[in-house]
Order: C-alpha cells, then sequence, then structure tokens
C-alpha cells in the first residue's frame, strides 16, 4: 500500500485531467503510462468537419419540427386547461356522450359485424378480452352511460360500481371459460376468443392449473355474488328482506302492510342504538328543562336554545320519550363536529370553529393564530422573509361528500297537516374553491417590490383567497407606523394593476395589515353549498338564512332574529336582487309556513313574482306603494297584539311563549272562546323603500320606526332594500333602529358612509361583492353574495306550492275598503270637491276663480267648492281679493282626499 504514493511522487508533472490522474493512482504502477497516454489520445478534439448543404438542410428541417410539435402542444395544452375550467355539469355530461358513443360502436361492431379498421380493432379488443359475452358489452357500457346521465350528484358511488362490476366480469367470464373446456394458447386465440376471452382465461386458469375445477367453480361463483351485492349495494344480511320486498313488489308474496315496517324494525332499532353511542354521554338522553322561568334571560334563552316543533300545536313534550331517527341525526351531526348535511363536510378548521358557535356569531368568535414576537431584523428582512412562498392560509373547502341522515323528513303541522321541507338536491352543488396560483405569487412579489423601493420594512407574511378578492396579510418590522402602509395605496394599485385596492389596517384580530386585491378568475358561490354547512345541521333555527362566502373561504350565514333587522343597499347591478332571492329561498328551504310567514313588497313587479303562491305568505306580494304603506301600519298592529299576549301571560320572547303553548301550561281565562295558538316569526322584506318614500314618506317612516323600535320580541323582522342609498330614503330614524348593514357596490363615498357609516363599499367591485356588518360587529366583514338561479328558485317553490296551499290575511291591506257615509254637507259634489282640492294642493295656490276657470262652473259652485276645503283644513280663510293661504302639502294630498272621501 506504501509503495503506490511514492510511485504517484516520482511521476514527471504533468498537465492531464484530476479523474484521469485519480484514475491511473488507482491502477497497478506497470499500466499507468500507457493509460495516460490514451486518455491524452481521446481528449484531443477531432478535425471539424467542412460545412456542407446537407447539414444546413437538416438544422433547417429540424428545426420546422421542433416548432411544429411545441405549437401542436401547445393547442393540446390549452384545450386540456379549457376542459378543467369548465363546469363540472358540462365535463360530466361530455363523459356520458362519449361512454354512449363507444357503446354505439362496440354494438356496430360486435352485434353488426362492422368492417374495416374500427371493426378489427373491435375484434381484437373487445371479443378477444370478453370472449362469448361481447355482445353484452355495449349495453354495460351503455348503462353507465345512463348512470351518469341521471344521477351526475352522485360521484361518491363510482368508485364501488367499478370495484362490482370489476369483479361481476371476472366471475363470470372465468365460469364460461371453464364451461367451454379451458382452452389454452395452444389452442389457438379463436378457441380462447369462443370460450371467456382472454378475461376469462386470465381468471380461470390460474384456479384450474393450482387447484382443480371442482374448486375453481365455486370461488368463481363467490366472486361474481360479491360484485353483484357490491353493485347493488346489498349487505350480506339484508337480502332476504330484498328479496321479500322484490316478491311483494312483483305480487309473488302477499303480505299486510305493516310487515314492511315489522321487517325494519330491528335495523332501526340498532341503527338507534349506533348512534346513541357515537353521542356524548352528556347528549345519549335528554333531560327536562327546568322549572323555573327567569324573565330577564327570557330572551337570549330563546334565541340560542329553540328547536323546532316536531308535534301538533298543544301537545304536550315529553322528555323522557325515545329518540326517532330525525333526533338521533341531528344530534349525530351536532356532535361530529362539521358534520355536514346531505353528505358535504366541512375542512378540519371549519367543524373545529363551529363548534358551539351559533351562524351568526361566527364571523366575530372565530380564532385567529397571532404570530409569534418576532426579533428585530436587519435592512435585508424582506429579502429574507420573501426567500421562502409565501403561506396560503385559505380555509380548506368540502371534499368529498359523505352519506349523513336526512335533517327532518316531514314536520307536524296543527291539524293533520304534514309539510315536507324542499330537499338540498333541488339547489346546484358547486365545485372546490381554487387553490393557489401564479397570480398570487405574482402579486406577492409586486408587493415586496413596493416595499422595497419605498423602503418600507414590511413583508407579505401570508394570503387567503376568497372568491371575489384576495386578501395578503403584510406584517410590520419595529417603529413603522401602519399609515406608511396607507399612504402607498395608489402605488400598489400601479404595481399590481388592479384600481380597486382595499387596505384595511388592522385585520381584527391579527397583528397585520390586510390588502384585498380582486382575483382576475372569480368564483360562483352556490346557495346549495353555503346551506349545506355544518353551522345548518347543528343549528335548526328556521331564521338562519345563507348569505355568501367570505374572504378567508368560509360561508356566512347569519340568524335573523339575532340581526334582528338589515338594510341591503347597492347600486344597480351589484347583486341586491340576488341576495333578496337567497334570504326568501333559505327561509323556503329551512322553515315550515307555521314557523315563518312573510310580507313582500315589490313595488318594482317583477322582482318577486316568482314567490307568488307559497304558503309562507300572508297577504298577495304587494306590488302598489299605498298599499305597502298600509301593510307597514298593520304589522304595526301585529305586534301590538303580540305584545298583548306576552304581557298578559307574563313572558318577554315570542319563543318561550310559543314553547309553553306547545307544552300546554297557557290556559285562557274562564268563559273565553280563544283558542291559543302559536306565533310564527313575521319577516317583512321591502325590495325597494325608496319607491315607498316618495309616495308615503311620513306613514312609511313611522311605521318602520316603530317596528324597528319593539319589534323584537315580538318575532317580526325587517329587510329593507334600495338602491338609492340617499339621506332622504334611509332616514336618521331608520338607520338607528336597523342596526345590520349589508352594502354591495355604490356609486360614491357618500351613499357608502349612509349604508355603513364608513367608507369601503365606493370600492367593490359588483355582482355580488359586498360587506357585511352586523349587529355589534365593530368592522364589516368582506364577502362575496352566494347566487341561486331562476330553476332553482321555481323548483324549490313548485315544491312548497305542492305541500300546501297559502292561507293568506283578510285584514292586511283593506283599509281601502272599509267605507263610511259620506259627510251629508257635501252631497253630490264629491267628486268635484276631490277635483278641487287635488287642483289646490297641487299647485299650492287657493282662488276661487281659478276654480271657475279649470272645473268650469259658476262662482257660486267655486266658492262654496272653497268653503268646504275652508271647513276641512285645506285652505285658509279669504282674505278679499288675495289668493287662500294652502295649509297641505303635495305629500299629504292622498290622506286628505282618504278623509274627504270618508274613508277610515
Amino acid at each position: 500500500m506504501a509503495s503506490r504514493p511514492s510511485a504517484a511522487k516520482k511521476q514527471p508533472p504533468k498537465k492531464v485531467a484530476a479523474p484521469a490522474k485519480k484514475a491511473a493512482a488507482r491502477k497497478p504502477p506497470p499500466k499507468r503510462a500507457p493509460a495516460k497516454k490514451a486518455a491524452v489520445r481521446r481528449t484531443a478534439p477531432p478535425p471539424r468537419p467542412a460545412p456542407s448543404p446537407t447539414g444546413g438542410l437538416y438544422r433547417l428541417v429540424r428545426a420546422f419540427w421542433l416548432g411544429l410539435a411545441h405549437a401542436v402542444g401547445a393547442v393540446f395544452r390549452g384545450i386540456g386547461t379549457g376542459a378543467r375550467n369548465l363546469d363540472p355539469a358540462h365535463r360530466k355530461d361530455g363523459v356520458a356522450l362519449l361512454l354512449f358513443a363507444i357503446a354505439l360502436i362496440v354494438a356496430a361492431g360486435t352485434w353488426a359485424d362492422l368492417k374495416g379498421p374500427v371493426g378489427d380493432l373491435i375484434e381484437i379488443l373487445v371479443t378477444g378480452a370478453f370472449g362469448r359475452l361481447d355482445l353484452l358489452v355495449p349495453i354495460l357500457i351503455a348503462v353507465i352511460a345512463v348512470r351518469f346521465v341521471r344521477h351526475p350528484e352522485k360521484p361518491e358511488a363510482n368508485g364501488r360500481i367499478v370495484i362490482g362490476l370489476s369483479a361481476l366480469v371476472i366471475g363470470v367470464l372465468g365460469q364460461v371459460h371453464i364451461a367451454c373446456g379451458s382452452p389454452a394458447r395452444s389452442d389457438g386465440m379463436q378457441a380462447i376468443r369462443d370460450a371467456g376471452g382472454l378475461i376469462g382465461w386470465a381468471a380461470a386458469t390460474p384456479l384450474t392449473y393450482t387447484m382443480s375445477e371442482v374448486l375453481a367453480v365455486p370461488l368463481l361463483v363467490l366472486l361474481t355474488v360479491f360484485g353483484l351485492l357490491v353493485v347493488t349495494a346489498t349487505p350480506v344480511n339484508a337480502i332476504p328482506q330484498r328479496l321479500r320486498l322484490l316478491g311483494v313488489r312483483l305480487g309473488i308474496v302477499h303480505e299486510p302492510a305493516d310487515s314492511d315496517l315489522d321487517a325494519y324494525g330491528p335495523d332501526d332499532r340498532r341503527y338507534d342504538e349506533q348512534w346513541r353511542e357515537a353521542l356524548p354521554p352528556g347528549a345519549r338522553r335528554r333531560g327536562p328543562g327546568p322549572e323555573g322561568y327567569a324573565p330577564e334571560d327570557a330572551e337570549q334563552e330563546a334565541l340560542t336554545r329553540r328547536r323546532r316543533p316536531r308535534r301538533s300545536a298543544g301537545s304536550p313534550s315529553d322528555p323522557d320519550r325515545p329518540m326517532d331517527a330525525v333526533d338521533v341525526a341531528a344530534a349525530a351531526a351536532a356532535a361530529l363536529d362539521g358534520a355536514v348535511m346531505h353528505g358535504m363536510p366541512p375542512s378540519p378548521l371549519v367543524a373545529d370553529l363551529t363548534q358551539g358557535v351559533s351562524a351568526g356569531d361566527r364571523e366575530e368568535t372565530t380564532p385567529t393564530p397571532v404570530p409569534a414576537a418576532r426579533p428585530r431584523q436587519d435592512k435585508g428582512r424582506q429579502q429574507k422573509l420573501s426567500s421562502g412562498p409565501v403561506p396560503d392560509l385559505t380555509k380548506a373547502s368540502p371534499e368529498a361528500p359523505r352519506d349523513l341522515p336526512a335533517r327532518a323528513e316531514q314536520l307536524q303541522l296543527s291539524g293533520d297537516i304534514t309539510y315536507a321541507l324542499p330537499s338540498l338536491d333541488l339547489l346546484t352543488r358547486g365545485g372546490p374553491g381554487k387553490s393557489r396560483s401564479a397570480a398570487n405569487d405574482a402579486v406577492v412579489a409586486s408587493l415586496t417590490t413596493v416595499f422595497t423601493e419605498f423602503k418600507v420594512d414590511a413583508a407579505v407574511t401570508g394570503f387567503t383567497r376568497g372568491p371575489t378578492v384576495t386578501r395578503y396579510e403584510v406584517e410590520l418590522g419595529p417603529a413603522v407606523k401602519v399609515e406608511r402602509i396607507t399612504a402607498l395605496t395608489k402605488n400598489i394599485a400601479y404595481a399590481v394593476a388592479s384600481p380597486d385596492v382595499r387596505i384595511i389596517s388592522p385585520i381584527p384580530g391579527k397583528s397585520a395589515v390586510g390588502i384585498e386585491i380582486p382575483n382576475t378568475d372569480r368564483e360562483m358561490v352556490n346557495l346549495g353549498d353555503v346551506l349545506r354547512l355544518a353551522a345548518a345541521a347543528e343549528d335548526d333555527h328556521p331564521m338562519l338564512v345563507a348569505l355568501g362566502k367570505d374572504v378567508e373561504g368560509g360561508y356566512v350565514m347569519a340568524n335573523m332574529a339575532k340581526m334582528p333587522h338589515v338594510l341591503v343597499a347597492g347600486a344597480t347591478g351589484s347583486g341586491k336582487s340576488s341576495c333578496i332571492n337567497c334570504l326568501i329561498t333559505s327561509v323556503m328551504v329551512r322553515a315550515t309556513p307555521e314557523d315563518v310567514r312573510m310580507v313582500l313588497v315589490d313595488p318594482k313587479r317583477v322582482e318577486l313574482t316568482a314567490y307568488e303562491g307559497i304558503p309562507h305568505l300572508i297577504t298577495p306580494i304587494i306590488t302598489n306603494p299605498k298599499r305597502a304603506a298600509e301593510a307597514l301600519q298593520w304589522v304595526v298592529r301585529e305586534m301590538d297584539l303580540r305584545y298583548d299576549d306576552l304581557a298578559a301571560f307574563g313572558y318577554r320572547h315570542i319563543d318561550d311563549f310559543n314553547q309553553a303553548i306547545r307544552d300546554g301550561k297557557l290556559k285562557t281565562p274562564e268563559g273565553s272562546e280563544r283558542e291559543l295558538k302559536t306565533y310564527p316569526y313575521l319577516l317583512v322584506i321591502v325590495d325597494e323603500l325608496a319607491d315607498l318614500m316618495m309616495v308615503a314618506p311620513r306613514d312609511v317612516e313611522d311605521s318602520i320606526v316603530r317596528i324597528t323600535q319593539l319589534a323584537r320580541a315580538a318575532g317580526i323582522h325587517l329587510v329593507l332594500a334600495t338602491q338609492r342609498p340617499s339621506v332622504d330614503v334611509v332616514t336618521g330614524l331608520i338607520k338607528a333602529n336597523v342596526p345590520s348593514r349589508l352594502a354591495f357596490a355604490t356609486s360614491s363615498l357618500a351613499d357608502s358612509r349612509v349604508i355603513l357609516d364608513q367608507p369601503g363599499a365606493e370600492k367593490l367591485i359588483g355582482k355580488g361583492d359586498g360587506l357585511f356588518l352586523p349587529m355589534g360587529a365593530n368592522k364589516p366583514t368582506r364577502m362575496q353574495g352566494a347566487f341561486v338561479t331562476e330553476e332553482e328558485v321555481a323548483a324549490v317553490v313548485q315544491h312548497c306550492k305542492d305541500q300546501m296551499a297559502p292561507v293568506f290575511r283578510d285584514d292586511v291591506t283593506v283599509g281601502t275598503k272599509q267605507k263610511k257615509e259620506i259627510d251629508e254637507e257635501i252631497g253630490d259634489d264629491l267628486d268635484l270637491l276631490c277635483q278641487a282640492a287635488e287642483l289646490v294642493v297641487s299647485t299650492q295656490f287657493g282662488s276661487t276663480s281659478m276654480l271657475q276657470r279649470k272645473l268650469r262652473v259658476g262662482f257660486a259652485k267655486a266658492g262654496r267648492l272653497m268653503d268646504l276645503m275652508e271647513s276641512r283644513g285645506i285652505v285658509g280663510p279669504s282674505e278679499g281679493s288675495k289668493a287662500r293661504d294652502v295649509l297641505i302639502k303635495p305629500d299629504e294630498l292622498d290622506g286628505v282626499l282618504a278623509v274627504i272621501r270618508g274613508e277610515a
């Protein structure tokens, strides 16, 4: 070993490559020199041949071919990207139609002996694989295509069906191969095709080789039975029940109607026991509530612990009754943190945050991780923080759907009426939210560049991607003012090439500044996805409505009973009408007509016509502004009647009063023929407040102010919508008594201040982009409003109409029908007096000669009309030749005419 380094030192110094020197050190000394010479010879550059025209032509052809290949590849990649962005429903329809086409081609090749290359390929692939059963392959493909068309909303069963069909095909073809004599490959390919094909040969040959056909056939039969059970989703223990039901349907077996219930009785009890075991110990048995009544906590307890009645009014509740399937399902969904209705579980983060928190308070109480204190950093802080990828803090979207028990299949109303709530399957499912993209990284780089150029010690530490905007979180260094970031608003907008940049300083609950930048690719938020949230399964309050999706990726729902009134405002096309449609549809999907009744006011006459005839309406849709003012006055009278009952029986909230009626605790005085009934929630929706304020501003404002001041405990809630948020429409009294606001895009800063009392709405980008400011919140939450199509609304409305016909109240808008006798002093001059009053009030000029000219009457008649108007306070006394003073303003004309006509 010592001789090797010594030999290496004796070598003369030569400029040779290091690898050659190392290789020489490892070889024996006698062979070292020849190896070096060979290495030197190999490294010598070969002589460069002279350029020839053939080589240039080759390079030209090669460059043309590579360019053509890149162009074709780019086209196909663009087609693939477009297919990924295609609507999931269209993709599924495309797959179904493709399967139909394949089934047609295979049928032509197997049934009609198709000629040509396609026929030969079908013979090789289909007939060679399936053998004698190749005639059934087109039918199988067509059945799969029909399932894609009929049930596109159930993708969770595709894996099960694929596994079941595979086992079924392998088992059947293996048996066919054995029944045809088990031909081997030595017998030729035609013999295998006449048997079970290559699949049957591959399934049967190993079994017959390792064991006899006596054991191979039973194993293949068991595999076939397994595939059939998997395809039909039938457990082994349910086979007798399925066969019995099949016999009953075919008329072979005759059983009484109650036998089905007896057959399913043990399964229901076992299902009940399994769900009870899954519940926490405190929720396995319902305990009776406290006997005492605490008036000071009545309202809060009524709103937080209310449950929808599942028995008819007046029936006493039994706390020890066994839990039925609906109760078990609801309790299990509440116990499993984040279980979602109809098979859409939320992410674990959403599930942890929703436990024990109502939907209305979620935006206020959601805990947010606060970054730990950071040490002081040098001037290269931005480069250090931006060296790694900025984390995506968006909440994960619900992924795989999961089958859960239905919520409440049927609800028993008072009397013998059974009402079934609409299924959430009527509402379209949306795809998962879009994740991080290259555009987000480009914006992060642009923001970092702006901070570096303006020498601001700040760095982007994360972002949350919403459906409309992405909020980037920026953390400041030590001794850096927040104003340094807000002063760069225009520079940031210039860097990211977007004028709609909104800065939040700071983000509520975080030590960071938020920069909201619109996404280049907006997402659609479906109403069905919001209603499938875990909160909808945990909280069955009928006034829980879906609003949309916030900038953090979480769904936004609100309880109208806790808001308790909301003002929705925005310019034309900002998404206000879609929000109203989502509110009404949410109530129809989650509440029965006994729970919630609605008064819809639609001065536009076309916005709410789709809801005409639903059983939730207490009066037909009101389109006349005068009738709307009368309806609001009826709401005030209804509120006073409810408060009279609450005061008489000693309750402070309508929920406690209704629960006492259901428990049978309240009784009317002796001799009274009144039957106590529960009061439903009353939801009043005004689609355009400006039209009402132009017709009868005083009456409308007085009614709205009185309702909003007192109606909360009476179960009456208002939704006021307007596209003209000015101070003469949304007056100070209305704003003071409507604490919750929902602002969509406005045209000016002044309108934003009218709605939210702060700027922000003027920077929204429209089409559902809004700011939600619930009661008690300091800063509004930016969200993308949910959207429901006209087809979905029509389906839900039709379901509600099929369940029950509307029962209208006759005393809502009957003010113009209650007449009294006309004053005898007027006599037959009623029409003439009304014309004179309208003429004098509209022109604000009271003159007898004017009445003579305009009405074409004599001096005596004109003087008498003027005296009648003076006695009714329309004009002042005569002052000689001067015109009389007009005491009535034009906006009070309708009330004056009603008094003249003798209306109540």
